[in-house]
Parts: structure tokens; C-alpha cells; sequence
């Protein structure tokens, strides 16, 4: 039996992520993912002129930033009191100022891509392909495509 401070297994956490949609579905939000929240966070703290630049209803799409908010807090809460021993999430390289900047322009790139694919991989892969949007089967595609693609360029070339 899998504790909640322990390692979840993939067929306990999977469908458990997978319940989200219909349960999504039943509240009546259409799509799920974490890029959008991004812009509505960017829409609360935008000056009067660039409002019409965001469009974004605050009370449909309102719990994105709670649900956002809670990941944050879940996270902390598992890494800071669920846990007997710290966990490095990430090689001991990005722990200095050349990782630092390394992960800071991964980050653009992920946000330019997230933008330019019209979603990020939880909405395109979770919500897209159990709606039967064809354009989250096209996304999901490319994104296991490009991330092949990457860690055989930098396994053999790097």
C-alpha cells in the first residue's frame, strides 16, 4: 500500500490524474492546464491600456489560480513535512550560477513554446487527447518527438 509520504506508483498517480477531466468536465471547465493560468495571472497585474491585450474571464477561469496556488503549496508541503531527507530534484550541476541561467532559458523556451503549441503539455496531453481534440494528439506527438529528439542530441552529440 502506497503511504502518502511515500513514491507513488504510475498506476495509482496516472489514473488519479486522469480523474481530473471528467470531474472537470463535470464542473464545466472545458480545458485544463497551467500555461493559461500564466496569462490570466498576467491579466490581474496588467496596467488599464494593455486589459484588452488579455482575454481572460476572471470568474470562468478563476480556479486556475487556485488550482496553480495549490500545486505550490502541495509541493512545499510534501518537500518540507512529508519528507525525512531533503530531495534534489535535478542533477548537482544546477545548483550553480551556469545551472541557474541554464534552467532560467529553458524556461523562456518553454513558455514561448507553451505559447506558439496554444497550450502546455497538461492541457494539450491530459485534457486535448480525452476530448478527442485532434490538435492535443498533434501536440503530444511533437512534444515526445522533440524531447527524443533532444536526449538523443545530447546523449551522442553533447
Amino acid at each position: 500500500m502506497t503511504s502518502i509520504s511515500g513514491l507513488w506508483e504510475w498506476y495509482i498517480a496516472g489514473p488519479l490524474i486522469g480523474l481530473f477531466v471528467p470531474l472537470s468536465l463535470y464542473f464545466g471547465n472545458k480545458m485544463f492546464g497551467i500555461s493559461s493560468t500564466f496569462t490570466q495571472i498576467c491579466s490581474a497585474f496588467a496596467p488599464r491600456n494593455l486589459k484588452s491585450f488579455f482575454t481572460y474571464d476572471h470568474e470562468k477561469d478563476g480556479w486556475k489560480v487556485s488550482f496553480v496556488t495549490g500545486i505550490l503549496l502541495g509541493g512545499y508541503i510534501s518537500q518540507n513535512l512529508l519528507n525525512y531527507e531533503t530531495v534534489r530534484f535535478l542533477p548537482d550541476h544546477y545548483y550553480s550560477l551556469e545551472g541557474y541561467v541554464t534552467l532560467f532559458f529553458g524556461g523562456i523556451l518553454v513558455g514561448f513554446g507553451t505559447r506558439y503549441a496554444n497550450g502546455c503539455t497538461s492541457g494539450h496531453s491530459i485534457t486535448g487527447i480525452s476530448t478527442l481534440q485532434l490538435s492535443g494528439l498533434v501536440a503530444t506527438i511533437s512534444f515526445f518527438i522533440g524531447g527524443l529528439l533532444l536526449t538523443y542530441a545530447k546523449m551522442y552529440l553533447g
